[in-house]
């Protein structure tokens, strides 16, 4: 009998099936989690209002736009001992494997380096963007710090991470004001000792089953 008259229940039936035995014959498949589990420094930097400055523009000059901002995010973090994980349409995902556990100092204090880094090279960017005919990019950075999982891909050398810190990082972003940073209140406990900055709280954030999740702003300490 021709497939054409296959009832479209039947076909239905016939594609799940079909899915339900590669996600079982894929359970060991390309994705592997690699059996690393701890506590890290991550961070997130998002592009403001990026489809709306970009719905204009030719493919080579987007492409151009997303380029310089995409590589300097990455430069900064990589600058910092940060993983750059993967980029996510027009933001950024990294982490930092030294600040496992939050055993070293030094690594947490890298992280909100980072994180300042970026928002302070704002004008440095937008000199470089003017100079390629591109309008000015704004971002926001948001940073937590939580249990994450390490996963690899059987064809790729690149880390991906995983866990609801994650999650939260992503959904603290939008708090930040545009060229700006914001961190968590997990990763506002393990910092809050470290001299030389200035931490202010923000309205607290629904995120999940963690009701009223405490967020923060911080700058650097005046030395005066």
């Amino acid at each position: 009998m021709s497939t054409l008259n296959v009832p479209l229940n039947g076909i239905q039936r016939f594609r799940i099936k079909n899915i339900v035995e590669k996600i079982r014959a894929a359970m060991h498949g390309e994705i592997s989690f690699c059996g690393t589990h701890g506590s890290y420094c991550m961070g997130i930097v998002d592009m403001v209002n990026s489809t709306k400055i970009t719905a204009n523009m030719e493919s080579s000059k987007m492409s151009e736009y997303y380029r310089i901002y995409l590589n300097a995010m990455a430069e900064i973090a990589k600058e910092f001992g940060a993983v750059v994980v993967k980029n996510i349409g027009d933001s950024l995902l990294y982490y930092f494997p030294d600040t496992c556990d939050a055993e070293d100092k030094t690594s947490i204090q890298n992280s909100l380096e980072c994180s300042l880094a970026m928002v302070e090279s704002y004008e440095e960017i937008n000199i470089l963007m003017t100079e390629c005919g591109l309008p000015r990019v704004s971002y926001r950075v948001s940073s937590d710090y939580g249990r994450l999982t390490i996963a690899k891909s059987l064809f790729s050398m690149r880390e991906d991470i995983f866990g609801p810190t994650v999650n939260t990082c992503a959904k603290i972003n939008g708090i930040a004001m545009p060229n700006s940073t914001v961190l968590g209140g997990d990763l506002y406990q393990v910092a809050r000792h470290l001299k030389g900055y200035e931490f202010h709280s923000l309205v607290g954030f629904s995120v999940g089953v963690r009701l009223d999740y405490p967020v923060y702003s911080f700058c650097r300490k005046d030395a005066a």
